[in-house]
């Protein structure tokens, strides 16, 4: 029922369907259908959707280092959205990062991976987008101060960090990995969050998925890393992971929670399945460092906070509770060279999302207000050093630029 009225709107709205779909084969059915999965599969929501908003209506902040985006309006409405678009229009965005008229987008549009996204299935997410409801909600994409407001400084950049071009399988590597890659590169757009950036916010595709810092918060390592990455993870516990926001090494929180919430877990078992098999062929990785000495100071310091205020959840050698509490032993954030997301979810707690697997989330309070940044840093430094983990120590210095930016 929900198709037809989508498939009646495309009537009402004066839009050809059969446009979206020339050479496909497929009925108008199937195409929006597709199409709708596909978005999902791309988290569009994600940038796109404000809570409790219209769906695809646009108006979402999305902060970089050089200042403010906003994501656009992508409902059909003629006058704020993409109304007045064509199938070749959308191509282009996906394909090529240039938008209506020959404008080109910002990196925040993650065209550097959907580019790697077949005709085909563009088509089918272009069939789906014309089922929503128009919504008219003018948006103004560019917030960014001069002179990063310039757009043509972005052909230096695409020069720099762009290269164009379907994705193309691997004639020595399986059907299953080779759809696992399609996701993982191109619309799942994994990089995007997970891959280092360079001096002008591009990725460092050197160290691909070997983690990066968005927001106040670490997008992990999810290399084949034994140490800092899934190395020691199986396929099953990645699978549960994305379908649910937990397995037995970590809980989703943050932004990945919302990812898990709004996209993964409405990913079929097959494609979950693709993209662990993918993940976990990748290179192992460098070796592990050596870890702080249990005499220092710090470590000292930290075993008796961890004993009085984790290890009531967290267990006290660090395994944590099966499905409620994460482990902290081996665990790949935690060995993180990058200890962010630590210290911003111990001063100002943390909610695992909410999945149809899994409805009931786990939170951990804030200890902000009883912990000074001493005891924050030192707990820290000891639970990354401890039960098999090996990783720089956290300063007061660090703790203290969070808690100062978690004010602001």
């Amino acid at each position: 029922m929900k198709t037809l009225l989508r498939i009646s709107a495309l009537a009402l709205l004066g839009l050809n369907l059969q446009q979206a779909s020339a050479g496909t084969g497929a009925d108008s059915y199937n195409l929006v259908e597709k199409g709708r999965y596909l978005a999902v599969l791309g988290d569009c929501t994600a940038c796109h959707t404000v809570p409790g908003q219209a769906p695809f209506s646009g108006g979402v902040a999305i902060d970089t280092p050089f200042g403010k985006l906003v994501g656009a309006n992508i409902t059909p409405d003629p006058e704020t959205g993409l109304g007045r678009w064509t199938f070749d229009d959308f191509q282009a965005v996906m394909s090529t990062g240039h938008s209506r008229g020959g404008k080109r987008l910002y990196g925040a549009m993650p065209f550097t991976a959907y580019t790697k996204v077949r005709r085909e299935d563009n088509l089918a997410l272009w069939a789906y987008l014309q089922t929503l409801q128009p919504v008219h909600n003018p948006v103004e994409t560019n917030q960014l101060p001069f002179p990063f407001s310039v757009r043509t400084s972005l052909i230096g950049w695409n020069w720099l960090n762009f290269t164009q071009g379907e994705f193309v399988p691997s004639a020595d590597k399986s059907p299953q990995w080779n759809r696992g890659a399609y996701l993982v590169e191109g619309l799942g757009h994994c990089g995007t969050c997970h891959t280092p950036k360079n001096l002008i916010g591009g990725d460092d595709n050197g160290h691909f998925l070997a983690g990066a810092n968005l927001q106040g918060w670490v997008a992990p390592d999810i290399t084949a890393n034994p140490h800092s990455g899934i190395g020691q993870w199986s396929t099953e516990d990645l699978v549960q992971y994305l379908k649910t926001g937990a397995n037995r090494f970590d809980i989703a929180s943050g932004p990945m929670a919302e990812a898990v919430e709004n996209s993964t877990q409405h990913w079929s078992e097959e494609d979950l399945l693709a993209v662990a098999v993918y993940l976990k062929d990748g290179a192992a990785g460098k070796a592990s460092p050596a870890p702080v000495a249990a005499t220092d100071a710090a470590m000292v310091a930290g075993k008796a906070i961890y004993a009085d205020r984790c290890s009531a959840c967290h267990v006290s050698n660090g395994t944590g509770v099966k499905h409620l509490f994460p482990a902290l032993a081996a665990a790949p954030l935690v060995n993180n060279n990058d200890p962010t997301s630590l210290i911003r979810v111990v001063l100002a707690g943390s909610r695992a999302g909410s999945t149809d697997a899994a409805p009931t989330a786990p939170a951990m309070p804030s200890f902000a207000w009883n912990l000074s940044d001493d005891n924050i840093a030192d707990v820290l430094t000891y639970v990354r050093n401890t039960w098999g983990n090996a990783a720089a120590p956290v300063t007061a210095s660090d703790v203290a630029q969070m808690r100062k930016d978690l004010a602001n």
